[in-house]
Protein backbone atom coordinates (compact mmCIF):
# COMPACT_ATOMS: atom_id res chain seq x y z
CA UNK A 1 0.00 0.00 0.00
CA UNK A 2 1.81 3.17 -1.34
CA UNK A 3 0.71 5.89 1.62
CA UNK A 4 3.10 8.65 1.47
CA UNK A 5 4.45 11.18 -0.89
CA UNK A 6 7.84 12.32 -1.27
CA UNK A 7 9.46 15.07 -2.21
CA UNK A 8 11.22 15.22 -5.37
CA UNK A 9 15.10 15.61 -3.88
CA UNK A 10 14.55 12.36 -1.50
CA UNK A 11 17.07 10.55 -1.94
CA UNK A 12 17.05 6.59 -2.15
CA UNK A 13 19.09 3.45 -2.48
CA UNK A 14 17.33 1.91 -5.33
CA UNK A 15 15.69 2.86 -8.34
CA UNK A 16 11.78 2.94 -7.90
CA UNK A 17 9.78 0.97 -9.42
CA UNK A 18 7.83 3.20 -12.34
CA UNK A 19 4.26 3.73 -12.03
CA UNK A 20 2.85 5.14 -15.57
CA UNK A 21 -0.59 6.81 -15.00
CA UNK A 22 -2.95 8.33 -17.41
CA UNK A 23 -3.43 12.33 -16.45
CA UNK A 24 -6.82 10.85 -14.70
CA UNK A 25 -5.65 7.87 -13.44
CA UNK A 26 -2.95 10.59 -11.38
CA UNK A 27 -6.57 12.16 -9.57
CA UNK A 28 -7.38 8.33 -8.20
CA UNK A 29 -6.16 8.92 -4.67
CA UNK A 30 -7.30 5.31 -3.82
CA UNK A 31 -7.11 2.74 -6.59
CA UNK A 32 -5.38 -0.49 -7.64
CA UNK A 33 -2.79 -0.26 -10.14
CA UNK A 34 0.23 -1.96 -11.43
CA UNK A 35 4.14 -1.06 -11.90
CA UNK A 36 5.70 -1.41 -15.22
CA UNK A 37 6.93 -4.35 -14.27
CA UNK A 38 3.70 -5.62 -13.50
CA UNK A 39 4.27 -5.54 -9.43
CA UNK A 40 0.39 -4.63 -7.97
CA UNK A 41 0.52 -1.31 -6.17
CA UNK A 42 -2.76 0.09 -4.28
CA UNK A 43 -2.71 3.83 -3.63
CA UNK A 44 -3.99 4.97 -0.21
CA UNK A 45 -3.04 8.70 -0.34
CA UNK A 46 -5.30 11.45 1.15
CA UNK A 47 -8.43 11.94 -0.70
CA UNK A 48 -7.83 15.17 -3.25
CA UNK A 49 -4.44 14.24 -4.11
CA UNK A 50 -3.35 14.65 -8.11
CA UNK A 51 -0.14 13.12 -8.64
CA UNK A 52 2.30 14.73 -10.91
CA UNK A 53 4.88 13.20 -13.65
CA UNK A 54 8.05 12.33 -11.21
CA UNK A 55 6.33 12.19 -7.87
CA UNK A 56 7.79 9.70 -5.23
CA UNK A 57 5.30 7.21 -3.93
CA UNK A 58 6.56 5.35 -0.55
CA UNK A 59 5.00 2.54 1.30
CA UNK A 60 3.98 2.96 5.24
CA UNK A 61 7.22 1.07 6.19
CA UNK A 62 9.45 3.28 3.24
CA UNK A 63 10.88 -0.24 2.03
CA UNK A 64 9.26 -0.18 -1.07
CA UNK A 65 9.46 3.22 -3.91
CA UNK A 66 7.56 3.92 -6.83
CA UNK A 67 8.52 6.90 -9.55
CA UNK A 68 5.14 8.22 -11.38
CA UNK A 69 5.47 8.73 -14.59
CA UNK A 70 2.87 10.41 -17.21
CA UNK A 71 1.61 7.77 -19.45
CA UNK A 72 1.34 8.86 -23.38
CA UNK A 73 -2.92 9.25 -23.71
CA UNK A 74 -4.29 10.41 -26.77
CA UNK A 75 -4.34 14.08 -26.86
CA UNK A 76 -4.48 17.19 -29.01
CA UNK A 77 -1.66 19.26 -29.40
CA UNK A 78 -1.79 23.09 -30.00
CA UNK A 79 0.92 25.15 -31.38
CA UNK A 80 1.30 28.82 -33.20
CA UNK A 81 4.22 30.89 -34.91
CA UNK A 82 2.38 33.18 -32.86
CA UNK A 83 2.01 33.25 -29.24
CA UNK A 84 -0.56 35.92 -28.50
CA UNK A 85 -2.95 33.20 -30.41
CA UNK A 86 -1.58 30.71 -27.98
CA UNK A 87 -2.90 32.79 -25.23
CA UNK A 88 -6.24 33.33 -27.07
CA UNK A 89 -6.48 29.60 -27.36
CA UNK A 90 -5.85 29.06 -23.29
CA UNK A 91 -8.30 32.00 -22.77
CA UNK A 92 -11.16 30.24 -24.50
CA UNK A 93 -10.56 26.82 -23.49
CA UNK A 94 -10.34 28.01 -20.06
CA UNK A 95 -13.74 29.53 -20.42
CA UNK A 96 -14.85 25.96 -21.21
CA UNK A 97 -12.98 24.49 -17.92
CA UNK A 98 -10.97 22.00 -20.12
CA UNK A 99 -8.20 20.49 -18.18
CA UNK A 100 -5.10 21.83 -20.36
CA UNK A 101 -1.55 21.54 -20.35
CA UNK A 102 0.05 24.76 -20.80
CA UNK A 103 3.72 25.44 -22.07
CA UNK A 104 5.63 28.40 -23.90
CA UNK A 105 5.73 26.47 -27.16
CA UNK A 106 2.45 24.61 -27.44
CA UNK A 107 -1.15 23.81 -25.28
CA UNK A 108 -2.23 20.06 -24.91
CA UNK A 109 -5.81 19.01 -24.14
CA UNK A 110 -7.80 16.11 -23.90
CA UNK A 111 -9.36 14.86 -27.76
CA UNK A 112 -12.16 17.00 -28.41
CA UNK A 113 -13.83 17.66 -32.54
CA UNK A 114 -16.07 20.87 -31.72
CA UNK A 115 -12.85 21.93 -29.94
CA UNK A 116 -10.08 21.32 -32.37
CA UNK A 117 -12.31 23.35 -34.87
CA UNK A 118 -13.04 26.28 -32.91
CA UNK A 119 -8.70 25.84 -32.43
CA UNK A 120 -8.83 25.91 -36.03
CA UNK A 121 -10.62 28.56 -36.84
CA UNK A 122 -9.07 30.54 -34.57
CA UNK A 123 -5.95 30.62 -36.66
CA UNK A 124 -4.14 27.67 -34.77
CA UNK A 125 -2.34 24.08 -35.63
CA UNK A 126 -3.98 21.15 -34.14
CA UNK A 127 -2.37 17.92 -34.13
CA UNK A 128 -3.82 14.64 -32.84
CA UNK A 129 -1.24 12.24 -31.38
CA UNK A 130 -0.34 9.83 -28.17
CA UNK A 131 1.46 11.87 -25.69
CA UNK A 132 2.53 12.35 -21.64
CA UNK A 133 -0.47 14.78 -20.27
CA UNK A 134 0.28 17.35 -17.79
CA UNK A 135 -2.62 19.43 -16.84
CA UNK A 136 -2.79 22.65 -14.87
CA UNK A 137 -4.12 22.13 -11.34
CA UNK A 138 -7.32 24.23 -10.86
CA UNK A 139 -6.68 27.69 -9.29
CA UNK A 140 -7.09 25.98 -5.66
CA UNK A 141 -5.09 22.85 -6.22
CA UNK A 142 -2.48 22.45 -4.29
CA UNK A 143 0.55 20.19 -4.69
Amino acid sequence: MLSQRLHHHHHHSSPPQILSLTAEERTRSRHHFSTEDGSPVYLQLPRGTTLQDGDLLAADRGDFLVKVAAKPEPVLTVTSSDSLNLLRAAYHLGNRHVSLEITPTYLRLTPDSVLAGMLTQLGLQVVAEVAPFCPQGGAYSHH
